[in-house]
């Protein structure tokens, strides 16, 4: 059996009771959880997402993020991030609302929390669904809760480089008996064959021949693997200590930029899990980022653009339906102007010091 079973149903199971939520869906991916949550909010009795309505979403995320609401024919109203969170600006979410404003999509950026508590009483004012993207949060907090588990649905990821690792892994959270029923069916063909007993989905018949092939909802096949689980089960145990020493990184890499106004970097909401170190090159010091990536490459110090930098400048953003509140100023400057160096779950000190040294050099 290498498709998912049992160590798949453990994990979920021991996933959920983690982060105290009532159900957890593994799929094969972040981007997966992603697809699968917005497929169970389209298809649920009770106001299901459809094709006009609109969604209120971070001008920064990953791409996956976006594409599930663009296939289900939601309009995306792009709103700016903060420039020091990275995270949406949850100052314009009024602004952003119209009758036609369905959800909200926030997204905790590189381990650190969005304002979490701000858009879920958001939400429940103006009875939103809540779609909470946590994929390169895990184990982030705001006020002692869990980044993930403010939303109607919280989708994570196990992507190799992410806070825990099952190779290639995701997960959806939710605390809604339907939405759970949903997603498992939607993971796995649109069949019945994996749903709860006694799911509310369908009413099972006497023939067993047509029932062992049943389906019931226009689904995909993201079923995780066996041998992912069993990774997955393993590598839950040690998120606490991944997570400490992730923190312990990131408060020296805090201390170490502290007060250089040359450089921007990510202030913390809560307490963040520190996916990686984010660097804006201040606008008001002029620092050239080509000869700041030069540097970095010359000391072997790997970088990237972060997460995909401002999605409104891809080309994929032609096939969308979207508009803008306000204008978008922060994206643009993370986009141009940041870039982001990995954090491990191992001792990185030493290594900050030097990313602070290149980047002295390279911003004199």
């Amino acid at each position: 059996m290498f498709t998912m079973g049992e160590n798949v149903r453990r994990f979920e199971q021991a996933f959920a009771a983690k982060f105290g939520k009532k159900h957890a869906v593994m799929v094969n991916s972040g981007s997966s959880a992603n697809l699968v949550a917005t497929g169970a909010l389209a298809y649920r009795r009770h106001r299901p997402l459809q094709r006009g309505d609109e969604i209120i979403v971070p001008a920064i995320s990953w791409s996956t993020t976006f594409y599930p609401f663009q296939q289900y024919g939601l309009k995306l109203r792009f709103v700016d991030v903060e420039l020091e969170t990275l995270n949406m600006d949850v100052s314009q979410l009024e602004a952003a609302l119209t009758p036609k404003t369905r959800a909200v999509a926030v997204v905790s950026i590189l381990g650190n929390p969005a304002a979490l508590d701000v858009v879920r009483a958001f939400c429940d004012k103006h009875d939103l669904i809540m779609f909470e993207d946590n994929c390169e949060s895990m184990g982030a907090t705001l006020h002692g809760k869990p980044a993930g588990t403010f939303g109607d649905v919280g989708t994570f990821s196990f992507f190799f480089s992410h806070h825990i690792s099952t190779m290639e892994g995701g997960m959806v959270l939710t605390d809604d008996d339907e939405l759970f029923e949903l997603c498992r069916a939607m993971r796995n063909h649109g069949w019945t064959r994996d749903q709860p007993a006694g799911s509310s989905l369908f009413e099972p018949r006497d023939d067993d021949f047509f029932e062992a092939y049943r389906f019931i909802l226009p689904g995909y096949n993201v079923r995780p693997l066996e041998l992912s689980g069993a990774v997955g089960l393993e590598q839950l145990q040690k998120l606490d200590g991944f997570t400490a020493v992730r923190r312990a990184n990131g408060k020296h890499f805090s201390e170490r930029f502290a007060n250089d106004k040359r450089f921007i970097i990510q202030r913390e909401n809560g307490e963040s899990s520190w996916f990686s170190f984010t660097v804006i090159l201040n606008p008001e010091h002029g620092a050239d980022r080509k000869r700041v990536m030069q540097a970095l490459k010359a000391a072997d110090i790997g970088y990237r653009i972060i997460t995909g930098g401002n999605f409104l400048r891809h080309d994929v953003i032609k096939h969308f339906d979207y508009d803008c509140v306000g204008e978008i100023v922060n994206a643009n400057i993370a986009h141009d102007r940041g870039f982001f160096v990995g954090n491990h779950p191992f001792d990185l000190r030493d290594r900050i010091d030097t990313l602070y040294s290149v980047l002295d050099a390279a911003t004199r």
